[in-house]
């Protein structure tokens, strides 16, 4: 982990947000939780409208490092974690509690109700079919657009075919820090648009 990532996460979570660890529920899909560095975040949210009415999902949302941007970077609006994995789902909701625009839900993201997100953001939570699942449901539950920011290294792009009311904005990719060289983050920012 980078120094300032570490100092970052002390002085909004007082702890580190990172964790070293395999999943417990790769049989429902879920990958391994991953913390996003804080310099890919202001990358990704910068350009984002993330104001007073908005209200930011994070899809696997680990031990908080989303929330802990959000709170360190006074955003205006709201942030909710969902985390499966219910030790990860603890350790998060415990140190944000104290925050009155973040929530953290334990459980699957696909039994909750999506309607009133503004914005999600999804790093590589899930495998291509859990993912497909969570589109179809947002489309379905959505009472306004949703700018999603989605990063993966594993090529869930297919899951995106055919979806006409898509809107792609921006993507890239990223090398993390420690994995230059090796297999680069693609990210892919896109808008969901209510007819």
């Amino acid at each position: 982990m980078r120094d300032d990532d570490l100092q970052r996460d002390l002085a909004v979570a007082g702890s580190s947000l990172e964790r070293a660890e395999r999943t417990r529920h790769a049989d429902v899909g879920a990958h391994d939780p991953t913390a996003t560095p804080y310099a890919v975040l202001e990358d990704l949210f910068g350009g984002l409208d993330l104001g007073a009415g908005s209200h930011l999902l994070d899809v696997g949302c680990g031990a908080g490092r989303v929330l802990a941007y959000f709170v360190g970077a006074e955003l205006p609006g709201r942030v909710t974690g969902v985390e499966l994995d219910p030790a990860l789902a603890a350790q998060a909701a415990a140190w944000s509690a104290r925050y009155p625009n973040v929530r953290v839900v334990e459980g699957s993201v696909l039994d909750l109700p999506l309607a009133g997100y503004t914005h999600a953001y999804l790093f590589n939570p899930f495998d291509t079919p859990v993912l497909a699942a969570f589109l179809d449901k947002l489309e379905c539950e959505a009472v306004g657009p949703v700018t999603l920011v989605h990063m993966s290294d594993n090529g869930e792009w297919p899951a995106y075919v055919g979806r006409a009311r898509w809107t792609t904005l921006r993507e890239g990719t990223f090398e993390l820090p420690g994995e230059e060289g090796d297999c680069p983050q693609h990210f892919t920012i896109r808008r969901l648009d209510i007819t």
